[in-house]
């Protein structure tokens, strides 16, 4: 299902497309997150192509979200999916929005699609299935994680753009004694797991609150290209139904990295 799946995150991405830059009108949902128009729209289009793609599985959408723990609990397959990753991103006009589209079963990803609307970029990909980067109009390229930083370069640590923490402040400077001086790349939504994916950075620590919809997308792309996303004892990290939709901490990285052990230490040694 995953070529369907693409195809359906760019239909939403076209259904966003309108909006964006347009003084869209924007809300606060009970949380104090905005909302917009262009969120729904999004929305409309994934819940009615998931529901003619495959009806007997379930949708968990950030834009349809109130569903109780005990029917959550039934679950064995569904759909976990923000129709417009990076809301804040998109209302102050970047392009660092996407649409994020997972497949989970058992609380694992079995693969996820990240669709970038203003460019036309999608990234896809699953643990068991490979990882692939397509632009506009283009054949999709597979992409792969890189184990160790370039030669030239230094240690990458990918970032977001509006949300750090005091732990998260710390893991850095433990890293950058580790591992030497980092070079921070910031942006926004999804796309943090996605420079990974292709090997244009080296960790993406988030010590700061994420939801579920945010991640699941771009970790099955991750995880296609030979990362992993584990929480902060070593763990992998899944998507169990539970009451809070909020993720624990988590560190993004290859999974054969030579520093991996160091950064688990590390991660052990920071309270939260």
């Amino acid at each position: 299902m995953m070529h369907d799946v693409v195809k359906l995150a760019q239909l939403a991405g076209e259904a966003i497309l309108p909006f964006w830059r347009a003084d869209v009108a924007v809300s606060n949902k009970a949380d104090d997150s905005p909302v917009t128009a262009a969120d729904l729209a999004a929305h409309r289009v994934i819940a009615d192509g998931l529901q003619a793609l495959a009806p007997q599985i379930p949708v968990l959408s950030e834009e349809d979200c109130d569903i109780s723990l005990a029917t959550r609990q039934g679950w064995q397959r569904w759909w976990l999916v923000d129709p417009l990753d990076g809301t804040k991103e998109f209302i102050a006009g970047s392009e660092e929005f996407t649409v994020n589209i997972a497949l989970v079963e058992h609380g694992e990803v079995v693969f996820g699609v990240v669709a970038m609307p203003t460019s036309g970029r999608c990234y896809f990909g699953g643990r068991a299935l490979g990882a692939w980067k397509a632009e506009r109009n283009e054949a999709a390229q597979p992409i792969q994680v890189r184990t160790a930083p370039p030669s030239d370069g230094r240690f990458t640590v990918v970032a977001s753009r509006r949300h750090s923490s005091p732990e998260q402040e710390a893991l850095l400077a433990g890293l950058g004694a580790a591992v030497g001086e980092l070079e921070l790349a910031n942006i926004g939504s999804s796309l943090k797991f996605c420079l990974l994916a292709e090997g244009a950075g080296d960790c993406y620590p988030r010590l700061a609150p994420t939801s579920q919809w945010d991640t699941a997308a771009a970790q099955g792309v991750l995880e296609g290209a030979g990362g992993e996303v584990i929480g902060l004892d070593g763990l992998p990290f899944r998507y169990p139904p539970r009451e809070s939709l909020l993720n624990p901490f988590f560190l993004a990285l290859p999974k054969a990295a030579s520093w991996r052990r160091a950064l688990i230490e590390l991660a052990g040694t920071i309270r939260v």
